[in-house]
């Protein structure tokens, strides 16, 4: 089965797709968001891994709108423990690095290790798993990546320092994204996107019909409508125990609200279980 990611071998995509499909999977790998979406349209690749947000970062805003124009559904998701760590060439001790390579997100989650290595220079990279493919193929002496220890496994590097992040609560929400819907009976989870107009409390008025039918709103996010100024659609996740009640809410918002897309129903990731909720 053939997987669109982001990113190259050993990137934090690739694991979440592994970890994702209980099944061998062959990655097709994208250098743009933009890319992993046409390729999975075209139906070059069966499914589609895609990071949606993250905990420390927040929402990765490109990919709610790629999702929205695609048409592709959701079908799944995955959060992951994004665990960074120094690595080099066999060999090397942290004393002698001088520089160490990586994708700025991950230089911003380590500041505080490298606090105590005034001297090192830290210089931004496409992403972690290209920053560890980089010293093993061009045997960069004194030189580090931060990265996955998949990518440093996969590069044969050596780790010098594991889980630098300042922050452990780190985890990466993935979405799964494929060209048709999949109605099963597990699923508890939707996305869907609309419009409202400007009048005072219609967002509230969506509230309350979610919560007088028991749904748990986990997202909501507002974005732009393109060429249209000062005018903005909103992304929201709805989990529910009932679906009977799910759809009765549904119904009711379709009234309430304008462009109303489904964007995919599915089974939710019980990493973060809401104890509110259950």
């Amino acid at each position: 089965m053939k997987v669109a990611i982001q990113g190259i071998r050993g990137a934090f995509h690739e694991i979440a797709a592994r970890q994702y499909f209980d099944e061998e999977i062959e990655t097709i790998n994208c250098t743009k968001f933009s890319q992993l979406f046409e390729i999975v349209r075209s139906g070059k690749a069966e499914y589609g891994v895609v990071a949606i947000e993250n905990t420390l970062a927040g929402s990765i805003l490109e990919n709610y709108s790629l999702l929205k124009d695609s048409k592709l559904k959701i079908t799944g998701e995955i959060s992951l423990y994004i665990s960074q760590n120094l690595m080099a060439l066999p060999g090397t001790k942290t004393g002698n690095i001088t520089e160490v390579y990586s994708h700025p997100m991950a230089i911003l989650q380590s500041n505080d290790f490298f606090s105590a290595y005034p001297d090192i220079k830290l210089i931004e990279w496409s992403d972690t798993a290209s920053s560890a493919r980089k010293i093993a193929e061009e045997n960069l002496l004194n030189t580090g990546a931060i990265a996955s220890e998949y990518a440093a496994k996969l590069y044969g590097l050596e780790i010098l320092a594991h889980e630098i992040e300042t922050n452990k609560n780190n985890y990466t929400r993935f979405i799964i994204i494929h060209k048709k819907s999949q109605d099963l009976p597990e699923n508890n989870k939707a996305s869907v996107c609309f419009e409202l107009d400007h009048s005072p409390g219609s967002l509230t008025d969506v509230l309350n019909v979610l919560r007088d039918h028991g749904i748990n709103l986990t997202k909501i996010q507002s974005l732009p409508v393109i060429g249209s100024p000062y005018k903005y659609y909103f992304h929201a996740d709805l989990e529910w125990k009932d679906r009977s009640k799910y759809d009765l809410a549904l119904n009711k918002i379709i009234k309430t609200v304008s462009n109303l897309s489904m964007l995919g129903e599915y089974k939710r990731d019980e990493m973060f279980n809401h104890e509110a909720f259950e």
